[in-house]
């Protein structure tokens, strides 16, 4: 299990010892449907934690904390300041206080901007469960964590992101050890952590493992779909092991000078295509996001940013003439002109590259390589109110790809 940080180390410096490792709202009822219940299968029978705990959709005054167990219980979380637990928080559906199941999200919030907290999990395992009594087994409890909220008044922002590692998971740990040290506030992942979604153990072993061998247990990562994690036949249960903000693959949120904005740009192929047995309505999809994305450029939130950036999988041009390419060119693209976004990042072509902007386009396209060694890339990207500094690295440490906006 994860060593937990010093306290007194900044949440700004997760990755210093990453060249060393091994490699209350309402959840909606489709995502609770939709994710396989019961207890986790392995060949070890012993109660334990299969994950560590893993921080998603921070803010500056709220966090997600999910992990998984080995066997179905009740959990909640004792979080703290100045080395303190001593509060104590579940999560409650309906009346009905989450419990019997083996993957837990607990959400911590009325929390202070830029703190400090400590943390633990606690998992009481259910042996039995029967309509008017309830047994309990043993009580586990992981190390103490500690994370530190996002500042509302922060004047900068630094983030690391990348895309397209398609099940090799020995690859986080040398992309973000290529960041060597430098202070970052979170990591995106966009899009094709995996080839197709197979089952819980391969998003425990090629994703939440490494993540959480490296930073995920006191830093936060944001996450939105590549075309292949539609793929599977455990697609569907997907979203059930991550928390973005409201609850779905799209969403904005802001941070210092920077307006985010992420999509999800589904699949590359028509939705009749034989490969998907009539069961994708990727176009509706992307339609519906579209609709919300002309609401999005007219809020303030957007409006007076800094900088507006765009994170998606599919880059809109200079990936082809697959169908998501061009519905995402079609349905989008007129409104990032509208909008003036600064700055669009993407995945998918496995091949590494910027695209200044362009008649057709308004904006610079940065795009990460792909999952093999030679072609694997780290994008870091530093915003304060003077500037926007984005670097691509390759897995050998050199910088193959540049961009810079200038503000007064």
């Amino acid at each position: 299990m994860q060593t937990p940080m010093n306290n007194n180390n900044s949440r700004r410096k997760f990755l210093g010892n990453v060249a060393l490792a091994g490699l209350a709202s309402l959840w909606p009822v489709e995502k609770a449907m939709a994710r396989a219940r019961g207890t986790h299968t392995t060949a070890d029978d012993t109660y334990r934690f299969i994950t560590p705990p893993y921080l998603q959709r921070m803010t500056p005054r709220s966090v997600s904390i999910m992990w998984i167990t080995s066997r179905n219980c009740y959990s909640w979380v004792e979080y703290g300041t100045n080395g303190q637990l001593d509060q104590h928080t579940h999560h409650e559906t309906a009346g009905l206080i989450d419990a019997n199941d083996h993957v837990h999200r607990i959400d911590l919030v009325n929390l202070q901007p830029n703190t400090t907290y400590q943390y633990r999990v606690c998992s009481k395992e259910i042996t039995d469960f029967h309509p008017y009594k309830l047994q309990y087994g043993a009580t586990i409890t992981s190390e103490t964590y500690t994370f530190k909220t996002f500042d509302d008044k922060a004047q900068s922002v630094s983030w690391l992101m990348l895309n397209d590692i398609h099940d090799r998971p020995a690859s986080f740990a040398p992309l973000l050890a290529l960041n060597n040290n430098a202070p970052q506030d979170f990591v995106f992942l966009n899009g094709d952590m995996f080839d197709f979604q197979t089952d819980e153990q391969q998003i425990i072993d090629h994703l939440l493992t490494p993540l959480t061998q490296t930073f995920a247990s006191q830093q936060p990562f944001f996450y939105t779909r590549g075309n292949h994690e539609t793929r599977g036949k455990f697609a569907r249960q997907h979203a059930g092991y991550f928390a973005c903000p409201g609850d779905r693959y799209y969403f904005s949120f802001t941070q210092g000078p920077v307006h985010f904005v992420v999509l999800d740009t589904g699949e590359d192929k028509l939705d009749d295509h034989v490969e998907y047995s009539g069961l994708v309505a990727f176009d509706n999809y992307r339609i519906e996001q579209a609709r919300w994305l002309e609401q999005e450029i007219n809020t303030p939130a957007f409006r007076k940013a800094k900088y507006r950036v765009v994170l998606m999988h599919i880059p809109p041009f200079n990936s082809g003439d697959a169908h998501g390419t061009l519905h995402c060119r079609e349905l989008f693209n007129p409104l990032f002109n509208k909008g003036k976004v600064d700055l669009m990042i993407c995945g998918h072509t496995h091949k590494y590259g910027v695209w200044p902007p362009t008649d057709e386009h308004h904006y610079p396209i940065i795009i990460g390589g792909g999952p093999k060694e030679g072609n694997r890339t780290l994008i870091r990207v530093n915003a304060n109110g003077h500037s926007l500094d984005l670097s691509m690295l390759r897995d050998d440490g050199v910088e193959v790809g540049t961009y810079n906006i200038q503000r007064s």
